[in-house]
């Protein structure tokens, strides 16, 4: 069965003193193959913990999860990462980060290569093979570690605050380019963000979750990831039910965080 099936997975933490925090409870849902989901929540609410279980970084408490029919033991390249900051080998360029996978895998130097320009080609990058990282700006990092993502051709690929800490221009082109590489690639995408207008740009599904124990709280179906593969995103955020969904799951967020600090004062 193809597609990335999330079942029934809770996530305990033990305390040396005996105590524990329940960081997920009881959360399912299921992707098919090729859908692009956004994961918002407040602090607190497992979002990350959700996406290194599904990464195989850490194994659930309870529950399991299925990808293409077979159990997720442990990290693997059909499941890649892109993590808020780029987490690239300084010490290589900008083609060899890009091949690093590949040739860990084997691939003949020629075809990895090949396959390296092309995928830095499409993320704009194709004048920069031969530089350093360190001569690269944030946004054109990011480009890289998605490039580098990309390489190993992964069945799904998770994307932890990859844009978080771009300059407001910068991530704006760098949401347009995310939505480019899902339409071309066809990837299965789940995207975790703190913010509410990047969820509704970048999930045709868009999962809001409550904390303590983590859960999902509710689940939007949007049409603004299609409309902004072909439109400029700044049109796309003046549709009046965009401006209606993103206040919506603004006050949702901001009673749950409410909540946890009336939790927080009475403790």
């Amino acid at each position: 069965m193809n597609g990335l099936s999330i079942e029934n997975v809770s996530m305990r933490f033990d305390l040396p003193n005996g105590s524990y925090v329940q960081a997920l409870k009881d959360v399912s849902l299921s992707l098919d193959h090729g859908e692009l989901m956004s994961v918002l929540g407040p602090s607190g609410c497992g979002k990350t913990t959700l996406l290194n279980i599904v990464a195989g970084f850490l194994a659930p408490t309870e529950g399991q999860i299925m990808l293409n029919g077979h159990r997720v033991t442990g990290p693997d390249a059909e499941r890649g990462m892109v993590f808020q900051q780029g987490a690239l080998f300084e010490w290589m360029s900008v083609r060899e980060n890009v091949e690093f996978g590949p040739r860990m895998k084997g691939s003949p130097a020629e075809d990895r290569r090949q396959n390296a320009d092309r995928l830095l080609e499409i993320t704009g990058l194709g004048d920069f093979k031969d530089k350093a990282i360190y001569e690269l700006s944030g946004g054109m990092q990011q480009r890289v570690a998605l490039a580098r993502c990309l390489a190993n051709d992964p069945d799904v690929i998770l994307m932890d605050e990859p844009l978080g800490a771009l300059d407001a221009l910068t991530r704006e082109k760098m949401q347009g380019l995310v939505l480019k590489l899902w339409k071309e690639t066809g990837k299965t995408i789940i995207l975790i963000t703190h913010s509410v207008e990047e969820a509704l740009l970048l999930g045709e599904r868009l999962i809001v979750m409550a904390p303590r124990p983590g859960r999902i709280h509710r689940e939007y179906r949007l049409p603004f990831a299609e409309a902004g593969v072909n439109a400029d995103l700044r049109t796309v955020k003046k549709d009046p039910e965009f401006g209606r969904t993103r206040d919506e799951i603004l006050s949702m967020i901001w009673e749950m965080e409410e909540e946890i600090m009336g939790r927080t004062e009475n403790a």
